[in-house]
């Protein structure tokens, strides 16, 4: 059993075939995909899919890379959101995490005044979100992990996901440390990522978790084409590779690993 802690099922690049892409994924075993939203105009679309696939599960949230043409209202609608997903018959459990959220300090024109400052208010606005209703959350954090460090140790949440991880040993084990696993995706098949192959290495099993970023971030057999869901498995068996583990301990571990950090999941 596999788990896709980040795809992006619902993106364009999947033509409208994304149930396709699922079922082509459950069928090399992968038995969840965790959907995070991006934006207001996409939380109905994530939230669709989960429902109808059982092996699906989304998260709602606001982007960093989408924050320049979010508005304070759109906070407003996310809690409410929120809100109503917490307090439906059955907890609505398919709904597992705040995300993806995050700080992006990759593209130039986000670290700049205003920018910069309304990408700091709405992951700290979220986070106060996800710390209200006791939700792990879904972190970006491209170029940015000092920062997304500082805030969360203002606002305390049960943990989450810093997906896409990409920062130092150091910063690894705060993350850690603060209740959060981590995800490297495809970046860890490619053997020029040395950082990131040592971190996968290195660190304990049970701080890592499996994930795609699909349809982005291929994995190095496959770039440039686009990623997919379906390739969890072979990424899971790079990991193993790496650790000189059988890939049914890894399969296995990342896999509780992400039950233990999205615990709404396994009330499913």
């Amino acid at each position: 059993m596999w788990i896709d802690t980040h795809c992006h099922l619902d993106a364009s690049e999947f033509q409208g075939a994304s149930l396709d892409v699922a079922q082509a994924a459950s069928v090399k075993a992968v038995s969840g995909i965790v959907i995070p939203a991006v934006h207001p105009s996409n939380f109905a679309v994530v939230a669709e899919l989960a429902r109808q696939r059982s092996d699906c599960f989304y998260a709602l949230g606001i982007h960093p890379m989408y924050v320049p043409t979010a508005h304070e209202k759109d906070l407003l609608m996310l809690r409410s959101a929120v809100e109503q997903l917490m307090s439906a018959p059955g907890n609505a459990g398919r709904f597992v995490a705040i995300g993806e959220i995050g700080l992006d300090f990759f593209v130039p024109e986000l670290t700049q005044s205003p920018l910069r400052e309304k990408q700091e208010f709405f992951y700290s606005e979220q986070l106060k979100l996800a710390r209200d209703f006791n939700l792990p959350v879904l972190l970006h954090v491209r170029r940015s992990q000092d920062t997304i460090l500082k805030y969360l140790r203002r606002i305390k949440v049960r943990g989450g996901i810093a997906h896409a991880f990409n920062g130092s040993e150091q910063q690894a084990q705060t993350f850690i440390n603060l209740g959060f696993k981590l995800g490297f995706g495809g970046a860890m098949t490619y053997t020029r990522a040395l950082q990131i192959r040592r971190l996968a290495t290195q660190l304990p099993l049970s701080a890592i978790v499996l994930e795609t970023d699909a349809p982005d971030i291929a994995p190095s057999w496959l770039h440039p084409a686009i990623n997919s869901p379906a390739e969890l498995p072979q990424i899971g068996a790079v990991l193993a590779e790496l650790r000189a583990m059988s890939i049914e301990t890894v399969a296995a571990q990342t896999s509780a690993n992400a039950f233990e950090v999205l615990p709404r999941m396994r009330a499913v």
